[in-house]
């Protein structure tokens, strides 16, 4: 275990009884004495707190100093309208491969005279690596080592946050706001996060981040929550957990992320294509998808997890698709899963069945979400 990053609320996790588990090569915590079903149900209904230290945040600039020359140079490779990113707004994107692929997943904001961006711990080192190798011309990539990462989530995020500074409250859902002063600590906030709830996402300096948690923890409505809840949390919401559901192998649009493609970079629009991939997903957005993904209902209290198969019948028939994710969903008192469907067969209401452990389960394709968005509009 020494070779494990840890995150700076390392030593908080510990005091607080985590159990620490390794997670994309940082020292993680799991849960919490309260345990992965409370710590999730205390998240919808009151605030979670979440240490989220472990991704990457870096900071573009254009060499030119015009923002938008650093918004078209990173619209090299995300199929996402950047340009037309007011300032003080942020965006969900993708990093594409030349064959449509998804090499991750990510948050970009306009701060007004360079770009912030979020990019999942996993995928860290490759998405620097590959920004550097693109855009190192034309912009500095700085990574932002020292810096910490902070959500609090849930429908009470709002009202806690707003005790330490009162500014916040008037954010909207994807406004970003610089040099907010939270507890006497200069901090960059959006409001967003990725458990489908209210919340806010706070970057501060890593020396000052304990100082913050503990300030937060002080507020009865706050709660820390550990990687299973925050799993469990974005799987009601049918967010999709990269490394899972999206890779390489699955393109945008079938991964039901078309909403994510504006006009402006589409078949006519004003910046058609231009990022990698994109024939391959300008034709699949105007074709459609050869497989969906899809939400999930299996029938009764047992679970199907990632990489259960799916059938069109119960016994014999046809292999159709695969779970992606799964589990046990708290909010909605039983399981609940993703997965990816032949399009004929991807139509809400159509029963399925799981193979698990050698037997087929039914298995129903529902709407996602499973629990309603409450993000502030």
């Amino acid at each position: 275990m020494s070779d494990l990053k840890r995150t700076s609320l390392h030593d908080l996790h510990v005091e607080l009884g985590a159990r620490m588990v390794p997670f994309a090569g940082y020292d993680m915590p799991v849960q919490y004495p309260m345990g992965v079903m409370k710590e999730h149900l205390h998240t919808r209904a009151a605030a979670g707190l979440f240490d989220v230290g472990h991704m990457g945040q870096v900071m573009i600039r254009a060499r030119s100093g015009r923002v938008e020359d650093a918004a078209l140079a990173l619209e090299r490779l995300v199929p996402v309208d950047i340009l037309g990113l007011g300032v003080g707004r942020q965006r969900y994107g993708m990093f594409t491969n030349e064959q449509g692929g998804l090499l991750d997943d990510l948050m970009l904001a306009n701060l007004g005279d360079r770009l912030f961006v979020v990019v999942n711990a996993g995928c860290k080192e490759a998405d620097i690596a590959h920004m550097r190798a693109a855009l190192s011309q034309d912009c500095e990539i700085e990574v932002l080592e020292d810096r910490a990462l902070l959500a609090l989530q849930g429908p009470k995020a709002a009202e806690v946050l707003a005790r330490l500074q009162p500014s916040v409250a008037e954010l909207k859902f994807m406004d970003v706001a610089q040099d907010v002063e939270i507890d006497g600590i200069a901090t960059l906030v959006s409001r967003s996060g990725y458990t489908g709830e209210d919340g806010f996402e706070i970057s501060l300096p890593g020396d000052k981040a304990e100082q913050l948690a503990r300030s937060l923890l002080g507020f009865d409505e706050v709660e820390m929550i550990g990687l299973g809840a925050r799993d469990s949390l974005r799987l009601e919401a049918g967010l999709c957990l990269y490394g899972h559901d999206i890779d390489e192998s699955t393109d945008p649009v079938e991964a039901g992320l078309s909403w994510a493609i504006q006009k402006v970079r589409r078949r006519g629009g004003e910046r058609e294509g231009g990022f990698p991939g994109a024939e391959t997903v300008l034709a699949v957005l105007e074709n459609g998808a050869a497989r969906k993904r899809v939400g999930l209902r299996p029938e009764g209290r047992a679970p199907m997890r990632e990489g259960v198969a799916l059938y069109d019948a119960s016994e014999g028939g046809s292999l159709v698709g695969e779970v992606t994710s799964g589990g046990f969903g708290p909010s909605v008192n039983g399981p609940v899963a993703m997965g990816y469907v032949a399009r004929a067969q991807s139509a809400v209401g159509t029963a399925l069945w799981g193979e698990v452990r050698g037997r087929r389960l039914p298995v129903e394709i529902v709407s996602l979400p499973f629990v309603a968005a409450g993000f502030k509009r």
